[in-house]
């Protein structure tokens, strides 16, 4: 009989399985990489214009939202595709959902950002 792994085994295994998914959405995926150079790109202006804490904390809120719902959104067109990897209607759906979610926080993130920065410009 195999002795079971600690609890805090099993935690820092899973980290390690996050971060290596997380690695490999990065270096894969053209959109992320967009996500990622946005992220930077505002991180960068929250240090500029010097945002108050809250703002801090819908910006991080927001960069985490889109860039956990592009994961998301990957993994559901990976196991979409392993599925069924021939086109059909009801797989293209559940995509074009799963994309629309990554819209939605998109856009939320950009009006977040807009409401931000608009001030600081003018």
């Amino acid at each position: 009989m195999q002795k079971k792994e600690s609890f805090l085994v099993n935690r820092l295994k899973s980290v390690g399985y996050a971060f290596k998914g997380a690695l490999f959405l990065i270096k894969t995926e053209s959109s992320i990489k967009i996500q990622v150079f946005i992220a930077i790109i505002v991180t960068i202006a929250g240090f500029y214009f010097e945002i108050s804490k809250t703002e801090w904390l819908f910006q991080i809120v927001f960069i985490g939202l889109v860039m956990s719902l592009e994961g998301v959104n990957t993994a559901i067109e990976y196991i979409s595709d392993f599925i069924h990897p021939d086109r059909h209607d009801s797989i293209g759906r559940i995509k074009d959902i799963a994309a629309g979610a990554v819209f939605i926080a998109a856009v939320a993130a950009t009006i977040a950002a807009m409401v931000i920065y608009i001030p600081k410009l003018i």
